[in-house]
């Protein structure tokens, strides 16, 4: 009996029409389009949001040690040059009349730090990805006031990332 009952209340379904199935793959497809083109944005964000990090780090480091530097020189010479044609040196003496020299170089976009304290030298890289362009890299020494600018450059093409940071430091009163 309960077979009977549910034969005819089924007797005229046939499955989907083809209206039904085409509407439902159509908007399958939309929300499917969406979601690949919110994954592409997500990457491409990611992407530069990456390159934006590293050079900001990049120009940061340096900063951090040529201004470490700066405020301990009691010289600096180069500063008019620097990076293009010399490079930047800051020397200074500690209190045990030792002497210190700090020489930053830059080379295929990575700045270098070479360090002596009299006894060892050592060569540390600083930053990479540093912009030789003079007028987006350069140090400025003027009346005992040190402005050094760095400019990171990642990317390729027409998606270049610079990141330009400035610091300004007032050295010893001897320079």
């Amino acid at each position: 009996m309960i077979r009977r009952i549910l034969k005819l209340l089924h007797k005229n379904r046939a499955g989907f029409t083809l209206v039904e199935v085409l509407v439902s793959i159509a908007i399958t497809g939309f929300i499917a389009m969406g979601v690949s083109v919110s994954i592409a944005q997500v990457i491409n964000q990611t992407h530069y949001n990456n390159n934006y990090t590293t050079a900001s780090r990049n120009t940061m480091n340096a900063l951090q040690w040529m201004s470490r530097d700066a405020l301990m020189a009691q010289t600096i010479s180069g500063t008019a040059g620097f990076p293009v044609t010399e490079v930047l040196s800051m020397k200074w003496k500690n209190w045990d009349n030792a002497e210190y020299t700090a020489n930053y170089s830059l080379a295929n976009g990575q700045l270098r730090r070479t360090y002596s304290d009299g006894v060892e030298v050592t060569t540390t890289l600083i930053a990479e990805h540093i912009n030789p362009n003079a007028a987006k890299t350069n140090c400025v020494s003027d009346n005992g006031t040190v402005t050094i600018t760095i400019t990171s450059s990642i990317g390729a093409n027409d998606k270049i990332i610079d990141v330009t940071k400035v610091r300004e430091v007032s050295s010893r009163p001897e320079l």
